[in-house]
């Protein structure tokens, strides 16, 4: 069963809009590692709270998120995320098409 993961970035008020930038570029990147099926990652438009990055991705199966989790890629932008923004997470599974 595919598994829905949805991250809400807020990022930190001093951080430039260009370490903003670079950060988009980064999480985009992860679109591409094995096991995802679906992948977005954009600035919202609704800036009442600050800036917030979201990320809405699919995965094959919750065994495919997991191994997307300890990728050395995931890693590496997780840590440059850590200096950026702090997060909040949503995952469930899809329910099968009928």
């Amino acid at each position: 069963m595919a598994l829905r993961h949805l991250v809400l970035f807020r990022v930190y008020d001093a951080v430039p809009d260009a370490d903003v930038d670079d950060a988009l570029e980064q999480l985009a990147s992860l679109g591409t590692l094995p096991g995802v099926l679906e992948w977005t990652v954009r600035l919202s438009d609704d800036r009442r709270k600050g800036r917030i990055l979201v990320e809405n991705a699919l995965f094959e199966s919750r065994e495919a998120f997991e191994a997307f989790r300890v990728h050395p890629q995931h890693v590496q932008v997780s840590t440059v995320m850590r200096e950026l923004a702090d997060w909040w997470i949503g995952d469930y599974e899809e329910p099968a098409d009928t």
